[in-house]
């Protein structure tokens, strides 16, 4: 029997479908962006070239759009063969019976960066192929912190030197002193996710019991309370892509951000800048960061299921994996360890915080509606940013509030 979630959009459109068949030896794939990148129009020719009588059809649907296009079309019966989603989607597909497992292989797992796999496993079962992965690093503005007497070639290492920096440049500069992202937008979880991973905290345990009301993450809390008067003003109207703009231009101390702000510094910025490990809280076990993984998910009902898996293991292979990546300037931390990713941290030295953290880094948490988890996430940061409730009261009520989506 299917179980139902009303307050989604699987659960709604569920309650008056049934699953259709798609063509047999055709694989749709619900593919997000602007256009499909050359690395998999190259993949998908050689797949099918190997695979006689089978073609892939990608079908380009934009970031915004993507995942609602994947959950109606599977919700409404008429499934694509796969499609890329946010792996924090997973759990509440395969609850609701829309996507087959991907099994994974010892050999395939070890492959992987420590945890990696863990964040398309559910129950002990794989259900999505990673594709892509990103992990966050502090970058410092050199030029404010010398302005503001503070050592440029010492960026903070925990929460409370993080406080003080900013607070520095803020007084000594008038410039904001950290970049705290609150818009109504997924990133705003992002961003307070890596200060729960940077203090040993968690949203969720393995027995899938809520753990958000913690001293760890309340802790977290505070720190946002005490960065809203020295970071940008009004948070809530920016997103992270948008603080980042700020810190590009030169107008603030600190921000969290991945592996593609470097690139942009690198190749025409300019600020004078740095990176580190993200600073970490009074709890902490070693470096840490989000690991926030999209993946290839294979829907039930669609007829090609152990095929688009087998497609799926192959577009996301070391051999197009590693050129998709492109080397970190799109923004994205690999998958795996290699010699390709040895020689990049020799010649970009900016990369190790990112592959640093991986091994401390937790999972986006998996949830029956992705939606519901990140609204209540949001509502939690954006109230203590207003001022509108004090950390304890907001992270109490959210954790209340999460029960319903465990």
């Amino acid at each position: 029997m299917i179980k139902l979630y009303r307050t989604s959009l699987i659960g709604v459109a569920l309650a008056c479908t049934t699953a259709l068949p798609a063509l047999a030896q055709d694989i749709t794939w619900i593919y997000c962006g602007d256009k499909i990148d050359p690395v998999h129009e190259k993949a998908i020719a050689d797949w099918q070239a190997a695979n006689e009588g089978w073609t892939v059809t990608p079908e380009v649907v934009g970031w915004g759009q993507c995942q609602d296009k994947a959950t109606t079309l599977a919700a409404a019966g008429s499934p694509a063969g796969m499609a890329y989603v946010g792996s924090r989607t997973l759990k509440e597909f395969a609850l609701n019976d829309l996507i087959v497992p991907v099994p994974m292989t010892e050999e395939e797992q070890a492959a992987y960066y420590p945890h990696i796999v863990s964040t398309v496993t559910f129950e002990g079962t794989q259900w999505g192929v990673p594709i892509a992965f990103s992990t966050k690093a502090l970058y410092w503005n050199k030029a404010l912190f010398k302005e503001a007497g503070l050592d440029p070639e010492s960026p903070p290492k925990t929460w409370a030197e993080t406080i003080a920096a900013a607070t520095a440049i803020k007084e000594k500069t008038g410039k904001a002193g950290y970049g705290l992202p609150a818009k109504t937008f997924d990133n705003t979880m992002h961003q307070f996710l890596h200060w729960v991973y940077t203090n040993n905290g968690s949203v969720i345990d393995a027995d899938g019991n809520i753990t958000l009301d913690s001293p760890q993450n309340l802790a977290a809390l505070e720190a946002y309370k005490a960065l809203v008067p020295v970071s940008v003003e009004g948070a809530t109207a920016y997103e992270q892509n948008e603080i980042r703009a700020i810190f590009l231009d030169g107008q603030v101390g600190m921000i969290q951000a991945a592996v593609g702000a470097a690139y942009l510094l690198r190749d025409g910025g300019k600020v004078e800048w740095g990176v580190a490990d993200l600073p970490l809280g009074p709890d902490a076990q070693g470096p840490g960061t989000l690991l926030i993984t999209d993946s290839l998910a294979v829907f039930k009902g669609s007829g090609v299921e152990e095929k688009a898996i087998e497609f799926a293991k192959y577009v996301t292979s070391p051999e197009v994996q590693e050129p998709y990546e492109g080397g970190g300037a799109a923004g994205l931390t690999p998958l795996r360890p290699s010699p390709a990713v040895d020689k990049m941290l020799a010649e970009n030295p900016f990369w190790k915080p990112f592959v640093d953290g991986i091994a401390f880094g937790g999972p986006e948490p998996l949830l029956t509606d992705y939606k519901g988890f990140q609204n209540v996430m949001i509502e939690m940061v954006q109230s203590v940013v207003t001022g509108s409730a004090e950390p304890q009261a907001a992270l109490t009520k959210a954790a209340g509030a999460l029960e319903e989506y465990k």
